[in-house]
């Protein structure tokens, strides 16, 4: 109640914070079986103070299941994962999508509930069944394959599930981009709702792309775009009590846009002054005020980034600690500490950073986010991390990633970013803070998920 009240408080306000305005027609902590219990293995030392070998294809198979299932990572890790996809999903072939990106919840809210949902795209040109969706028995420890969706001849069955996310409080329902339209799908019932739709202000060749919400389903966010290119036009704010679509054009050459989990910050990621690369916008829904965070030596901006409720997470592109991490809360603006850092400037271990487990009502300084990589540095292990956002530079390692970008598993799958940056894990947290999803391609030919369980209760 507290969180909605506060946002409707934003909505009386914003107006005025709009370049352009139009009219249109809550995750907790967890449960005792996601939380009340530790989760096994990990281990805790300071962030940079070590490397770890990289294992071989052969080393991951001699411990890996071949079918979906839990296993346990061997020493040092001693954390227990889950196998989510296998051959038999693609027919044996390479199928299966990177899950996305960091900031985007591929785990459903599964907060007093023995059952975690996961959604996945399985490429249809490559065996698979499009967006499908699996679940996890968190009391038997069984993964099953539920099926596709959509029906095959859906039009967006074809799609790649990038960009969709999981609401961070309705356990079944999936935020969907579907042209114009923000779509609530409910994975279960396969019943779906329009959110908001640009078309009848913008015009049907306009589309939305790279949504975000705030975390009590509220707020809104998404790029404006010329409908199927990278025309990237400004970005939108959709609130939902008052049904108004707020609009800021890009100042600049823009890549994306991104409300906080609170609602009230909307955060752009584009080039303002024309030099250094990108820039940020950090825009206040409630008062108005527009800051620019200029990518110059001693202020910076932020590089891959998520949010919190009233702070952000990401890398601080000029600091003198090797690949610096650091939070800055967004109203006053202020840079905090490092949080995290890497061995030395050629491993960027965390950086894809996520904390879709941001917790409402917590200080920042208690909580904690977690990162991923994988580079072609073989005398370092990859490892999923998480690190406390108090400065101390506490890092907990999870587990190994497994990826060879040398191997052909996810090639299948190349964007316009590069076969790299598709079989790069950007692994994304639940809700809760305690699991971690994935994809590799484990050194072979094929890309898969994976699920590991976070002992965040050493952090």
């Amino acid at each position: 109640m507290v969180c909605r009240l506060y946002n409707l408080a934003v909505m009386l306000l914003v107006p005025c914070a709009a370049m352009l305005l139009f009219s249109c027609g809550s995750g907790g902590d967890g449960d005792g079986r996601s939380l009340g219990a530790a989760m096994p293995g990990g281990f805790i030392e300071t962030a940079g103070s070590a490397i770890r070998p990289r294992w071989s294809r052969s080393e991951l198979q001699e411990f890996l299941p071949e079918g979906r299932g839990k296993f346990t990572f061997p020493q040092p890790y001693l954390t227990e994962a889950m196998r989510i996809t296998t051959a038999e999903d693609c027919g044996g072939a390479d199928c299966v999508r990177q899950v996305g990106y960091s900031y985007w919840r591929n785990m459903n809210n599964h907060i007093d509930s023995n059952e975690m949902l996961i959604v996945l795209g399985l490429n249809k040109a490559h065996g698979g069944t499009g967006p499908t969706l699996f679940s996890y028995d968190k009391s038997t420890e069984e993964i099953t394959n539920r099926g596709p969706l959509f029906p095959p001849g859906h039009h967006l069955s074809g799609y790649t599930t990038s960009g969709w996310y999981f609401s961070a409080t309705r356990p079944s329902t999936l935020y969907i981009n579907d042209g114009s339209k923000m779509l609530r799908y409910d994975v279960l019932s396969h019943a779906s709702e329009v959110v908001f739709d640009v078309a009848g202000q913008f015009g049907a060749a306009r589309d939305i792309w790279q949504m975000s919400s705030s975390n009590d389903d509220l707020v809104h966010a998404a790029t404006l775009r010329v409908r199927g290119t990278s025309n990237y036009l400004g970005c939108l704010v959709y609130l939902e009590p008052t049904g108004q679509l707020l609009y800021y054009p890009k100042a600049g050459d823009l890549d994306e846009c991104q409300i906080d989990r609170s609602g009230r910050f909307l955060t752009t990621f584009e080039q303002i002054d024309g030099k250094n690369g990108f820039d940020n916008r950090i825009i206040d829904l409630q008062t108005g005020s527009v800051q620019q965070l200029l990518n110059l030596p001693g202020v910076g901006s932020l590089g891959h980034h998520d949010s919190g409720f009233g702070y952000v997470v990401g890398h601080d592109r000029y600091n003198k600690m090797p690949n610096a991490t650091i939070a800055w809360n967004l109203s006053p603006f202020t840079r905090g500490p490092v949080n995290h850092k890497d061995y030395n400037w050629d491993l960027v271990q965390a950086q894809h950073i996520s904390h879709t487990n941001a917790q409402s009502g917590i200080p920042m300084e208690q909580q904690y986010a977690c990162g991923s990589n994988a580079d072609r540095r073989t005398y370092a292990q990859n490892e999923s991390l998480c690190f406390r956002l108090d400065g101390s530079l506490t890092q907990l390692v999870v587990a190994p990633v497994m990826t060879d970008l040398d191997a052909s598993g996810g090639n299948a799958n190349p964007t316009g970013a590069g076969r790299d940056y598709d079989k790069s894990p950007k692994g994304n947290l639940d809700v809760t803070g305690r699991y971690f999803i994935w994809t590799t391609n484990l050194g072979g030919n094929r890309l898969d998920a994976f699920i590991v369980k976070v002992p965040g209760q050493l952090l």
